[in-house]
């Protein structure tokens, strides 16, 4: 073997090196067959982001520099992009292909407060996300750092949900208070710098997501906190050959649209390890309209596995969401700790798909304020301070709301308002082929709630115990 040969060969080691673990083990006794994600891995090329200018000194802007970082290990193939101990203050960064974006521990990547850094310039009305990359191969986010969104800047705060104490804190900040003192919106903000909109409502519906990786084909998101987004945390959208391990996604419970993880229209997709405490929804699932060029549609081929949901709206959720339908999904050995809703299950008219081959086992619960299982068509999304819109009188077919095939076990509930919570639509087959076997629910005000005209679950061994505490 020559010398070119053979460096050709430790270079081809080093790179099948850069790649993460080995994720074989969660494939076994599953209940339905997974086609299984492609893990990412990466060129032997390493570079620090302070070789380019950056500096983590909370007050240098670094959103140059990590342009810079990311074009020298472009031309190289890709690589690491290391940001160490530090505080970096940033714009927008976008991946490329074959990067690693690795956040050493102490370090925090901290999206800066001026607007007008994130503004799109493109057809899009909503901001560029914190971190993005679109139509990339083989992209992470990887170390024991901090990615954080500075989301209070952006999002509106319900004066219901917040104390006097941090009331008080955000008017400290600027901002307006709309709908009689009810709502505040972070608006000619004390830091200076200018709004970006005409009117605080429209500045709002600007609001980014802290990651969101679009039309993607390999990407790894591993043991980094995510916090603090301006609107979802960590969006794979269109994607395919997806591995999410390890990694904490925290924000206020309050925060408005605060979703933790959600995939949308993803395919080969696993999710292990991580833990959530977030203002929305923790592990959800969404399908939008078919997208002729996309590299996925629909969500198929998910893993959930071992993860924790603290406060969220709903611990794992399907919705509202799913036009482009929703096949083989399995949910197992997960611990919902304090969400709003355990298993949700939501849609409406116009934004429904058919659910296939779902099985969800072994998950534990615990101070469930709503329904430990929910599974509801009526669905209004209502933005801060707006209304849902009213149904129209002649109500659309499309997108019908299809909530079957669903296989839901050993489910163990401590403590959940209502036990389950099932409607679907008169004249449609919106709920069924639903079956619930082999669990426990401690509720405390009623066992089941479930419209058997429009719904149809099937319950076998399910012990419903009424909370003689309450």
């Amino acid at each position: 073997m020559n010398r070119r040969t053979l460096a050709s060969a430790f270079a081809l080691l080093a790179t099948i090196g850069l790649s993460a673990q080995n994720y074989d083990s969660y494939y076994t006794d599953l209940p339905v067959g997974l086609a299984r994600p492609t893990v990412p891995a990466f060129p032997d090329h390493e570079v620090d982001i302070a070789d380019f200018g950056g500096k983590g000194d909370g007050l240098t802007l670094n959103t140059q520099a990590f342009k810079q970082a990311m074009a020298a290990l472009t031309a190289k193939g890709g690589g690491r992009l290391t940001v160490k101990a530090g505080v970096w203050l940033t714009g927008p960064i976008e991946l490329t292909d074959n990067i690693d974006l690795h956040i050493e521990k102490n370090a925090i990547i901290y999206f800066a407060a001026d607007k007008r850094l994130y503004e799109s310039g493109g057809k899009s009305k909503r901001c560029k996300p914190c971190i993005s990359a679109s139509g990339r191969k083989n992209i992470a986010i990887t170390g024991e750092g901090i990615v954080d969104g500075n989301g209070s800047q952006w999002r509106p705060v319900k004066r219901g949900k917040v104390s006097d104490v941090e009331w008080k804190a955000f008017a400290a900040m600027g901002g307006v208070e709309r709908k009689n003192g009810e709502l505040w919106y972070p608006w000619q903000m004390k830091n200076g710098y200018p709004d970006i909109a005409e009117t605080p409502e429209a500045q709002e519906r600007m609001r980014n997501d802290l990651v969101r990786l679009t039309n993607c084909d390999g990407i790894l998101i591993q043991g980094v906190t995510f916090q603090n987004a301006p609107r979802f945390h960590v969006h794979p959208v269109n994607s395919q050959n997806i591995v999410i391990d390890n990694i904490t996604v925290r924000c206020p419970w309050n925060a408005q649209n605060g979703d933790a993880i959600d995939l949308s229209d993803c395919h080969k997709a696993l999710i292990v390890n991580s833990t959530v405490d977030a203002g929305d929804d923790g592990l959800c699932m969404k399908s939008g309209g078919f997208k002729e060029k996309a590299v996925a549609n629909g969500c198929e081929d998910i893993l959930i596995e071992n993860n924790t949901v603290y406060h969220a709206h709903g611990g794992f959720v399907i919705g509202s969401e799913s036009m482009t339908g929703m096949k083989r999904i399995v949910v197992r050995n997960c611990r919902f700790a304090g969400t709003d809703e355990g298993l949700r299950f939501k849609s409406a008219m116009g934004r429904g798909g058919r659910t296939e081959a779902i099985y969800i086992s072994n998950i534990v619960m615990t101070d469930i304020s709503g329904s430990a299982i929910s599974l509801k068509c009526n669905y209004e999304d209502k933005p801060a301070g707006g209304k849902a819109q009213p149904e129209p009188a002649n109500k659309p077919t499309d997108f019908v709301p299809e909530f079957a095939d669903i296989h839901i076990s050993d489910i163990v509930c401590h403590g959940a308002k209502t036990g389950i919570a099932a409607a679907g639509l008169k004249g449609f087959e919106s709920v069924h082929d639903i079956s619930i076997s082999n669990s426990t629910i401690v509720y405390r005000g009623k066992a089941c709630d479930i419209d058997e005209a429009t719904a149809r679950i099937t319950l076998d061994n399910v012990n419903f115990v009424a909370d003689k505490a309450q």
